[in-house]
């Protein structure tokens, strides 16, 4: 892949770092992350697990902009399996809790404890993720579940670095518009899309 034209400050890897598994929620997130891994010459693989994501075509929608994006980069891409069920099992009784509340500590952490088990299995001593880089994500909470879920495994750690620094934000943006990735309009599950459609519906009407 051709070299990209601006160049980055490079990111401290971790120093047990081998092979990274990067668990992505999509390509708008991901895609600043995936560049600058690759220009670091990281040793990388995305994983793609979010059942949380509603409905079945809104999932096929974001995964196939992230696959098409690692193809062209050259990164492989793991699919997990589509499982809404056992999202929905895991976050019952937490229909009504607010963004960044419990529901989605569960839903992370139900993400994050799959990907840990991956990297466990197939040999990737480090796992990361995207989902911080948004501005609507709570980078503790996000961090917080990675932590517990590698401590599972004393052959895995979480790479907790924060991707919106050294202009991460500005470059998710960039990479974005410049592959014309489909930018959803809500986090992806039920639960958020349902608050997405009242506050269309009360702009619409007030």
């Amino acid at each position: 892949m051709k070299k990209f034209v601006q160049e980055r400050p490079k990111l401290p890897i971790p120093p047990q770092a081998g092979r990274i598994l990067l668990h992505s929620c999509c390509a708008p997130c991901s895609g600043g992350v995936i560049e600058t891994l690759y220009e670091m010459g990281a040793d990388f693989s995305i994983y793609f697990y979010n059942p949380n994501v509603y409905p079945r075509d809104e999932y096929e929608r974001r995964k196939e902009h992230n696959a098409n994006f690692a193809v062209k980069v050259g990164i492989p891409f793991i699919e997990a399996d589509y499982d809404p069920d056992d999202w929905f099992a895991r976050v019952k009784g937490l229909e009504n809790e607010p963004e960044r509340g419990k529901r989605c500590t569960q839903c992370f952490l139900m993400r994050l404890e799959r990907s840990a088990l991956y990297a466990h299995e197939h040999g990737f001593p480090v796992l990361t993720s995207c989902f911080g880089i948004s501005r609507w994500k709570n980078m503790r909470q996000v961090n917080d579940c990675g932590h517990l879920a590698a401590s599972r495994y004393c052959n895995v750690t979480y790479w907790d670095y924060d991707w919106r620094k050294s202009g991460g934000v500005v470059r998710m943006q960039e990479v974005a518009d410049r592959e014309g990735f489909y930018r959803q309009r809500y986090c992806g599950c039920a639960y958020s899309l349902r608050e997405f459609l009242k506050r269309e519906a009360a702009e619409r009407n007030g």
